[in-house]
């Protein structure tokens, strides 16, 4: 069993920065991809980032690219998001996924999520 925890949302006004983390605790045998969601209101979930860990490989929605940094934070055994030069349309839940693969078997946690909201 993996459970993940976010933190650091909150509400910035367009412009500002703000930095998600996700800590994982558990189960964790082989972690094969650490993402952030996004759910804005009215709307399906989206990938925002994501990294492909045995590749290092970093991935970006192309409407956050230059301004959003996802990085592993192997001492939580989680990510964060750092996210500069918020925008209104960034508004939403966040949540952060890891999947596994374990024996072949694909396995996937997703946290709570958090809000975020970039308002003025």
């Amino acid at each position: 069993q993996v459970h993940l925890v976010e933190s650091g949302g909150g509400l910035v006004q367009p412009g500002e920065s703000l930095r998600l983390s996700c800590a994982a605790s558990g189960r964790l045998v082989r972690i094969a991809v650490l993402g952030w969601y996004r759910q804005a209101p009215g709307k399906e979930r989206e990938l925002v980032a994501r990294i492909l860990v045995p590749a290092r490989e970093t991935n970006y929605a192309d409407s956050v690219k230059g301004r959003f940094t996802i990085s592993r934070e192997v001492v939580k055994n989680g990510v964060s998001l750092q996210m500069n030069n918020l925008k209104p349309e960034g508004t939403g839940v966040y949540s952060c996924c890891l999947r596994q693969v374990i024996g072949g078997d694909s396995y996937e946690t997703w946290g709570q999520g958090i809000q975020v909201t970039v308002s003025s």
